[in-house]
């Protein structure tokens, strides 16, 4: 199992960039995906997670900036996120939970840069 990440850059504060994370494997084989991110210095924290059913979750500090959504047919989970702050930059890592091993794959981290 593999997960891909990709859609990093260097963008100015009130900028966007989308972010993706594509899978080896069907994405069903996921219960819950997420994306965390890792500042320097500082520890990797949850950003966004969404559940097989649909259903999401964001840290307070990207709560109407940030979306994330999972594209079953594709395989691939995204992170829209808009509106971006200097302190948004972090190395962002996609995750998944697999539903029956439990097991917990990381994709590699993509940079993401916002300037001010």
């Amino acid at each position: 199992v593999q997960l891909q990440a990709s859609g990093g850059g260097l963008v100015q504060a009130g900028g966007s960039l989308k972010l993706s994370c594509a899978a080896s494997v069907s994405i069903f084989r996921f219960n819950v995906m997420g994306w965390y991110r890792q500042a320097p210095g500082k520890q990797r924290e949850l950003v966004a997670s969404v559940s097989s059913d649909g259903s999401t979750n964001y840290v307070d500090s990207v709560k109407g900036r940030f979306t994330i959504s999972r594209d079953n047919a594709k395989n691939t989970m995204y992170l829209q996120m808009d509106s971006l702050k200097p302190e948004d930059t972090a190395v962002y890592y996609c995750n998944g939970r697999m539903v029956i091993s439990g097991l917990t794959y990381w994709g590699q981290g993509t940079q993401v840069t916002v300037s001010s």
